[in-house]
This record gives structure tokens, C-alpha cells and sequence, in this order.
């Protein structure tokens, strides 16, 4: 399973996770790029897609993608690294063209 981290998302979920082999956005040259042009981007090259952008699921259809979402509920560094254990279960649970949302409830 490949995954590449949003810009918006903290390089703690790379550096933290490793065993996952992990990209960023910049990593592959695609900053800046507008969520539609950038989800057909990632969609081509990787299953997972992991964000912080609430946005998202409102600005593009995400149902209709074989791609992977994971939202985070925030790109705070704090919130994310309480919540690696969180991305950790989704990335290894989740499918094809799921929508999944992580909650902190702290």
C-alpha cells in the first residue's frame, strides 16, 4: 500500500510511522496544486491520501475515487501524534475508495 501525507498534515505521520513508507506532497513536487488536479495526481501513483483538510469532502466528489481518505482532524502537531496510534489502525484497515475520518474525542 503506498500513502502520501497532504501538505497540510505534519511530517510527524512520516517520521513517526516508518514502517509504512510514507510520501508528502512535496516530496513528489505537487505543492500548491488545487485538492482536484492534486486527487487525480495521488490517485495515479498511491492508495492512501491523508489530509486535514475538512474541505475536501465538500469541494470534490470523494465517492467515486479508488483512492483512500484519511482525515485528520487537525494539523496540529499535538492532536496528530496523540492520534498516531489512530492513523496507524486506519492504515492498516483501510480499503479502496473508503472515506474514513479520525476523531480526537480528548
Amino acid at each position: 500500500m503506498k500513502i502520501i501525507i497532504d501538505e497540510c498534515v505534519p511530517n510527524i505521520v512520516k517520521k513517526r510511522l516508518p514502517r509504512f513508507g510514507i510520501s508528502t506532497v512535496r516530496l513528489e513536487g505537487w505543492g500548491g496544486k488545487k485538492n482536484g488536479e492534486l486527487l487525480k495526481l495521488v490517485e495515479e501513483k498511491f492508495d492512501v491520501f491523508v489530509t486535514s483538510d475538512k474541505n475536501l469532502k465538500y469541494q470534490q466528489n470523494v465517492a467515486d475515487r479508488k483512492l483512500a481518505i484519511i482525515l485528520l482532524p487537525s494539523n496540529q502537531v499535538p492532536v496528530v501524534q496523540r492520534l498516531l496510534p489512530d492513523i496507524e489502525i486506519a492504515f492498516d484497515s483501510v480499503e479502496a475508495g473508503e472515506f474514513v475520518e479520525i476523531l480526537d474525542e480528548s
